[in-house]
């Protein structure tokens, strides 16, 4: 049974899964609402183009990223955010190995385990 939330976290002392090789995500609060998470993913790594429920509203904190959308690339850096509106396609191309953080509204429910996310 997955829990139905987690109101405290740590990016450095819990558990990173890994998504996809170069990608992995500490999964740091939420509730059945939003949900906080924290991501390490290495330059080179690729996300394909992809869609889901959730709006996604981040910030680079580190390192550099192109987002691809409809309306064509959006290269980001450290201290740029972004938003996705629910259903919004996007992937992403990492220039740099990167760190950002990232909320999800509602939660996705595939990141409060520990096992693959997909996307």
């Amino acid at each position: 049974m997955k829990p139905d939330s987690k109101p405290f976290g740590n990016i450095y002392n819990e558990k990173r899964v890994e998504i996809r090789p170069g990608l992995e995500r500490v999964t740091v609060t939420y509730n059945d609402k939003t949900m906080l998470c924290y991501f390490f993913i290495k330059k080179g790594a690729v996300l394909e183009f992809h869609r889901h429920e959730a709006i996604q509203n981040g910030i680079i904190i580190k390192g550099k990223v192109c987002f691809t959308k409809d309306d064509g690339e959006h290269p980001l850096e450290a201290g740029d955010a972004y938003l996705f509106d629910s259903m919004e396609g996007h992937s992403l191309t990492v220039l740099e190995d990167t760190e950002f953080i990232e909320c999800f509204t509602p939660a996705r429910e595939e990141y409060k385990v520990d096992q693959r996310g997909t996307f």
